[in-house]
């Protein structure tokens, strides 16, 4: 499905040039986020809030409402919430509390549809991460809680054909990498010689496929996106079975 477009002057971008915007993301999406890099101030992005609403928050809307539809296709069980707050957006605000790092917002935009039962970051999920030079589509379960992730172990254990298959479908490997960290030494419990055991090492169940700044902006972004979580597909409906969860 193409992107659909509409009319919105920018009329004082952090670069200073007027663009039409894309219903998605633009050029002016990736200048806004250099610059507030640049002035990670709560005063700048004050000074600044509208083009935050035109480039980063507005299309971010436009994309998880536009998918909903098309992901249902792949899984009912994964929420497409075009919320500002309490949905598939992830907050641009950061935590602060506890880290030496004080600076209060993320410099990167991050989408994530959680499978239905998902509280938090930690559930499987559809992701997709738009920053200057570091874009990518994930997917998977990233750190895992002790249970769910003995869960899944066992499951590698008792059905590690299940797990080849997902792991080394060729549609999921054209696209995507298996990454994350992994322990240095054979988990607890876990035969020291089993021919899986880098997989049972694993601590995420995650996958990255890289995509260039220009793919965000490009007119087969959308598309493109959909088919990387299609192929993502085998992964997803093992780690949700492994975890009793409906795909």
């Amino acid at each position: 499905r193409p992107a659909r477009r509409y009319a919105i002057v920018n009329q004082s971008s952090p670069t200073g040039v007027m663009e039409m915007a894309n219903r998605y993301f633009t050029q002016g999406t990736f200048e806004f986020l250099v610059a507030l890099a640049a002035n990670n101030r709560r005063e700048w992005f004050d000074e600044h809030k509208m083009h935050y609403e035109v480039t980063v928050r507005t299309p971010s809307l436009n994309f998880i409402s536009d998918i909903a539809p098309d992901l249902a296709q792949i899984s009912p069980h994964f929420l497409a919430l075009p919320k500002k707050v309490g949905g598939a957006l992830m907050r641009v605000n950061r935590d602060i509390r506890f880290g030496a790092d004080k600076r209060p917002y993320k410099t990167n935009i991050g989408i994530q549809f959680r499978h239905e039962v998902g509280k938090d970051v930690h559930a499987p999920g559809f992701y997709l991460h738009i920053e200057p030079n570091d874009c990518f589509v994930g997917v998977g379960l990233w750190r895992p809680d002790a249970i769910a992730l003995g869960k899944i172990r066992d499951a590698t254990v008792e059905k590690g054909d299940v797990w080849l298959a997902a792991r080394d479908d060729k549609s999921f490997n054209r696209k995507f990498s298996l990454a994350g960290d992994a322990l240095s030494n054979p988990p607890r419990g876990y035969a020291k010689d089993h021919p899986l055991l880098q997989d049972l090492k694993r601590k995420d169940f995650i996958a990255i496929a890289p995509l260039s700044d220009a793919a965000i902006t490009a007119k087969n972004f959308y598309p493109r996106v959909i088919e990387h979580f299609a192929a993502a597909a085998p992964l997803m409906r093992y780690l949700c079975k492994a975890l009793d969860l409906r795909f």
